[in-house]
């Protein structure tokens, strides 16, 4: 391995905009899959294991939907069977709570939070920030209990029963917060809310900071108050909602999708106040791009987010899978760590 793993005190100095550390931080084995590559799989891991990751990350089992641990039956988000077992309707569709008449029952018998296996993992402390994430924040967990279609017109029609929802959910979140610190010695938590379409985001300003932000900011209040940073990974064109996330103390945002937002005037307006985890193009550049394509973004990339404070880490903007040409992938690993180490020096 021709470069060390960054310290937990190089990422906070980043991440708080207190100053560069050697290198630009990079976490892209996070996001590649090696198991989506076939035959492929082990080439994959060999590039991979020839870079270091600067980050511990340590998933936290939050429950499922309908199935439930078989020492915790109530580990579950509704307190029923799967009724759509055996069919093939769409994941946006399979409404958990096909009526908000069902919701009284169901908070009666919530997930408890201080379950054991809420957290199953917990790798040896190596001197590497440590990060514990989960999926579906609140917008997700939302249209995965209620189906897309009906989440999105809850918001008019069942406000009420929308907050009762989100209150619950909160409530889980801030007591695994509280473990992930006690149980983990986390440094951050990472959660990801796609809360951005392709041209805007799925709720209005205003709706966002009825239903949402007010969630967000308990969530980002509690880890701070434990001395911990909060990540956010949200798909999509987010930017008018930019502005509310700084405002309410949210420490890393990812990916600053390309082909959605203008990532010059992203980081023009707002790189100095939020610390940016910049996502590689995985939907364009990765699949279809040259090794030479490649090599050119990361460096764009770095170069228009960089900042001599920090706020800048580097990743990719979502899953590398099997689409992603080993050369490809090759290239992208070198040029963002052996760029990266000249940014780094500026």
């Amino acid at each position: 391995m021709n470069y060390k793993p960054l310290t937990r005190e190089e990422m906070i100095s980043v991440i708080e905009g207190k100053g560069c550390a050697p290198r630009i931080p990079v976490l892209l084995k996070f996001w590649t899959h090696p198991e989506e590559f076939g035959d492929g799989k082990e080439k994959v891991y060999e590039i991979m294991n020839q870079y270091p990751e600067d980050a511990q990350f340590i998933p936290f089992n939050t429950p499922e939907v309908f199935k439930a641990p078989k020492d915790a039956p109530s580990y579950r988000w509704v307190n029923y069977d799967d009724p759509y077992t055996g069919t093939s309707v769409g994941l946006d569709a399979r409404a958990a709570i096909k009526d908000w008449n069902q919701l009284d029952e169901i908070l009666k018998d919530f997930p408890d939070p201080y379950y054991p296996g809420l957290i199953n993992s917990n790798p040896a402390d190596d001197g590497r920030y440590r990060i514990g994430y989960w999926w579906y924040g609140l917008f997700e967990r939302h249209w995965q209990l209620r189906g897309m279609e009906d989440a999105l017109c809850d918001y008019y029609d069942y406000p009420d029963e929308v907050h009762r929802l989100f209150r619950a959910v909160t409530d889980f979140y801030l007591v695994m917060i509280e473990r992930g610190k006690r149980e983990l010695n986390l440094d951050a938590i990472f959660f990801g809310d796609d809360l951005g379409g392709q041209v805007s985001p799925f709720l209005s300003p205003a709706l966002f900071r009825e239903f949402i932000k007010p969630y967000y900011n308990e969530i980002i209040n509690k880890a701070h108050s434990l001395n911990m940073h909060v990540w956010l990974h949200c798909c999509g064109n987010i930017e008018i909602l930019i502005p509310d996330l700084i405002e309410i103390g949210l420490d890393v945002l990812h990916p600053i999708q390309k082909h959605t937002m203008d990532r010059k005037k992203i980081a023009d307006k707002f790189g100095n106040d939020i610390c940016i985890w910049i996502g590689f193009d995985v939907q364009r550049v990765i699949p279809f791009g040259t090794c030479a394509e490649v090599r050119e973004e990361v460096r764009e990339m770095m170069d228009t987010f960089f900042r001599p404070e920090g706020r800048l880490l580097f990743t990719a903007g979502n899953g590398i899978n099997g689409d992603c040409r080993l050369d490809a992938l090759e290239a992208l690993y070198d040029e963002a760590f052996s760029y990266g180490s000249v940014v780094g020096k500026k």
